[in-house]
C-alpha cells in the first residue's frame, strides 16, 4: 500500500493525552487486527517508553502538535485566572480531571494543575488525586519549555510563580463544602468505635478489681 499523507513528521514533538510530551521517531507499515496499516513510533520521555499508534487512529486517540507559543503563554496566564472552586467530592473531582486528561488541550491540562493545586492549599490531595497533580503539571511544564524554547527548570519556574499567589491567597477550609472524604468518615468512624472498645475493656477491667477485692476481705478469715 501507498504511504498515506500523515499529519505528524518524523522527529516531530506531540503531545498524547494522558501519556505525556512525546517524539515521533519512526513510521512505518505494520499489521493491525490482519491487515497492512502504517503507524506512528512516538517515544515518551517522563515514562521512557515507546507507543505504537495507528496512523489513522491518531486523531482519535487526541495526538496533537505542540502549540504555538502564544498558546503556550495564554495556557501559562490562565493559572491566574478566578475559577470556580471544585466539589468537595474528590472521587468526583477525579473523574472530572481525568476527563479534561483525555481531552487534552493545553487549556484543559492548565485548569487541572490550577484546580488541584487550589484544592492541595486546603486539603491534601488523596494519593490519585496527587498522581494526576504530578502528571498534568509535568505534561503542562514539557509542553510550554518546547513551544517556548526553554529549559524545563525555567517553565517550572515561571509556573511556580504563578501557582503561589494562588495558595498564598486561599482561605483555610470554608473555601470549599465541608463534606469530608468517604475514606476520612471510614477512618473516623473505626476510630469512634476503638474508643467504645477501650471504654468497655475499661469496665471490665473495674468488675475484675472489685472481685478481687471480694476474695481478699479479712472477714473471711474470722469465720474459721
Amino acid at each position: 500500500m501507498a504511504k498515506p499523507k500523515t499529519d505528524f513528521s518524523l522527529n516531530q514533538k506531540v503531545v498524547y493525552p494522558s501519556q505525556g510530551v512525546g517524539q515521533i521517531t519512526n513510521i512505518y507499515k505494520g499489521e493491525f487486527n490482519g491487515e497492512s496499516v502504517y503507524f506512528y513510533e512516538i517515544y515518551i520521555e517522563v515514562s521512557d517508553m515507546y507507543a505504537k499508534v495507528p496512523v489513522a487512529n491518531a486523531s482519535k486517540l487526541g495526538i496533537r502538535a505542540i502549540v504555538s507559543a502564544d498558546e503556550a503563554l495564554k495556557a501559562l496566564n490562565s493559572i491566574t485566572d478566578e475559577f470556580e472552586a471544585p466539589t468537595s467530592d474528590w472521587k468526583l473531582r477525579y473523574q472530572m480531571n481525568m476527563d479534561l486528561l483525555k481531552k487534552g488541550t493545553i487549556q484543559d491540562i492548565a485548569v487541572i494543575v490550577r484546580s488541584l493545586y487550589k484544592r492541595s492549599k486546603v486539603k491534601e490531595l488523596p494519593i490519585l488525586e496527587r498522581k494526576l497533580y504530578d502528571s498534568a503539571k509535568k505534561m503542562l511544564e514539557d509542553e510550554i519549555a518546547y513551544a517556548l524554547g526553554k529549559s524545563a527548570k525555567e517553565v517550572e519556574d515561571m509556573l511556580h510563580a504563578k501557582l503561589e499567589p494562588i495558595g498564598a491567597k486561599s482561605e483555610k477550609k470554608n473555601t470549599f463544602d465541608d463534606d469530608e472524604d468517604e475514606d476520612e468518615f471510614d477512618d473516623e468512624t473505626t476510630s469512634s468505635k476503638d474508643s467504645d472498645d477501650d471504654e468497655d475493656e475499661d469496665e471490665d477491667d473495674e468488675d475484675i478489681d472489685e472481685d478481687e477485692e471480694d476474695d481478699d476481705d479479712p472477714s473471711d478469715d474470722d469465720l474459721d
